[in-house]
């Protein structure tokens, strides 16, 4: 397999000199393209694979340096050497931080030429060799003997197969990512087995098949959720791969996946540790969210407050529920689950959310409610919890519970208001002819006197007093239309034993004394 090279210069006989010494070389060597500026290198590069770069370090508008480092992005593998005309130890330095294979000096010499050419295919070919090797190397039993070994608490050295696989990958420093697909079993729980494997089939297959085209490293399925990528490329570069993966992800199929990447190890030990770091970083996901890429955590401070905040948190998150105060409930779950969770772990969660419906639930059986029925919840700890991936989803579950919870309790509270004060009511007319005072109301309902006069007032808008005098001035009007009634003996049928008072009462409620209203009507 030949090296493509690339030759860029904006000097148009410089570029044709390159290419006719280049192609004389004798060397299994292909000249892929040639561009008089970085951009035009840039866009050959999107479009074929470059192995080999030989550009001009001056240009105009984006500089060599520039479009190697640009370059770099795009095919971090790729080798760069500069020409340059100047003996400047400022370009010279620059060729060195962007970490160049080679610097030559214009006018070339063939020999100079060729030399470097030489030393640069060969050393290619022995790096496609070792990556030959090292995936021929890596057979099934390998790859499950690796993980193996990678899952051990306190692992000795590798047996002596896995040392020699791992030498060349750890040779100029290597990481552990693992990938994990997100929301797989609650995404495909309406679908059948086939379909749900088909699915997951196709997301390996995008996953894979990125690993493979971009060079990311060798690519290790633990199952069908969770994949390895144990990965040579520099840092920098390895990271924006791993974003681009995540991305064409969540482009390409239902699901979306999440990576935890340890630290860089030049070691076998450190490898293993690689490895324990994206675990973590992983498991991370439950506090940091998905579909995105976690580095490692472990030196993570641990967040929290004492256990009595807590405590008061929901005390206060349970008067907002039964308020029906939703801006109050929202503040204070995430008050509980974004800054009084003293750790992130799962057990943790889910004892906080037992925690608080457990009290939520006894303080509702004081009022006569079920929380579990209300909500309609199967048993006192839904299944549906152990489906969620991050607390975000929890978080954003409970939201919608809780506000549902609140107005059911308020819409009962409203009905059972409205039905007491329609049962007041009926009261006050099958009584209309006796005295009614609200004392006696309010012992025949059970309640204190102040609290049904507070309820009567906020249901009705009316006082009780007012209401019953109101109903009263309504009957003694209905009354005075019956002539065959006398006025007195409506005043006592009324409950009056003072006609004076009664005449009083009735111009004071209508404006004219209860003569007047017989008059006024014709009665």
């Amino acid at each position: 397999m030949s090296i493509n090279v690339l030759l860029v210069d904006d000097e148009a006989v410089d570029l044709e000199w390159m290419r006719r010494r280049v192609l004389a070389s004798g060397l299994n060597i292909a000249v892929v393209g040639t561009a008089s500026s970085g951009f035009g290198a840039l866009k050959i590069m999107e479009e074929a694979q470059v192995d080999l770069i030989l550009s001009d370090i001056r240009m105009p508008i984006m500089t060599g340096t520039e479009f190697a480092r640009r370059a770099k992005v795009l095919s971090p593998k790729t080798k760069i050497v500069f020409i340059s005309g100047h003996e400047d130890f400022s370009y010279a330095k620059e060729a060195i931080e962007i970490n160049a294979s080679g610097y030559l000096l214009k006018p070339v010499q063939d020999k100079d030429l060729y030399e470097m050419l030489g030393s640069l295919c060969a050393q290619m070919e022995q790096d496609r060799e070792q990556d030959r090797s090292f995936s021929e190397a890596l057979s099934l039993v390998n790859k499950e003997l690796l993980l193996r070994w990678l899952d051990e608490a306190s692992p000795d050295s590798a047996e002596p197969h896995l040392h020699s696989v791992l030498t060349p990958l750890l040779q100029n420093g290597a990481a552990v990512a693992i990938v994990e697909i997100d929301d797989l079993e609650w995404k495909m729980r309406n679908l059948s087995g086939e379909d749900t494997r088909n699915i997951t089939r196709q997301i390996a297959g995008v996953i894979k098949a990125f690993v493979e085209d971009a060079k990311l490293g060798t690519w290790i399925a633990v199952h069908h959720t969770r994949f390895v990528i144990l990965s040579p490329l520099p840092q920098d570069s390895f990271l924006s791969l791993l974003e681009e993966l995540i991305r064409k992800v969540a482009d390409s199929s239902p699901c979306t996946v999440t990576i935890g990447v340890g630290r860089y190890a030049a070691e076998e030990s450190g490898l293993h540790e690689s490895y324990r770091q994206a675990q973590a970083a992983l498991s991370a996901k439950w506090l940091l969210g998905k579909n995105r890429l976690i580095r490692d955590t472990t030196q993570s401070s641990p967040r929290g407050t004492p256990g009595a905040q807590i405590e008061l948190t929901v005390e206060r998150l349970l008067e907002a529920i039964i308020q029906y105060d939703l801006v109050s409930i929202d503040d204070h779950l995430l008050e509980l689950f974004t800054k009084d969770l003293p750790s992130g772990g799962r057990k943790e969660v889910y004892e906080l959310i037992i925690r608080i419906t457990s009290k939520l639930h006894a303080d509702l059986q004081q009022q006569n409610e079920n929380l579990y029925e209300l909500l309609q919840w199967e048993s006192h700890q839904p299944d549906i919890l152990f489906q969620f991936e991050t607390i975000h989803d929890i978080l954003s579950w409970l939201r919608r519970r809780f506000f549902e919870l609140s107005e059911l309790l308020y819409v009962k509270r409203q009905r059972q208001k409205r039905k007491l004060i329609d049962e007041i009511m009926r009261y006050v007319e099958e009584h209309l002819e006796q005295k009614i005072t609200l004392k006696e109301v309010a012992a025949h309902f059970d309640f204190t006197p102040n609290y049904l006069g507070y309820l009567f007032k906020e249901e009705y808008g009316l006082p009780f007093s007012e209401y019953v005098n109101e109903r009263k001035t309504s009957r003694v009007s209905e009354l005075l239309r019956d002539p065959t009634l006398k006025i007195y003996e409506i005043a006592e049928r009324m409950g009056y034993k003072n006609i004076i008072y009664f005449n009083r009462q009735f111009k004071q409620n209508t404006g004219m004394t209860p003569g007047e209203y017989r008059k006024k009507h014709k009665i």
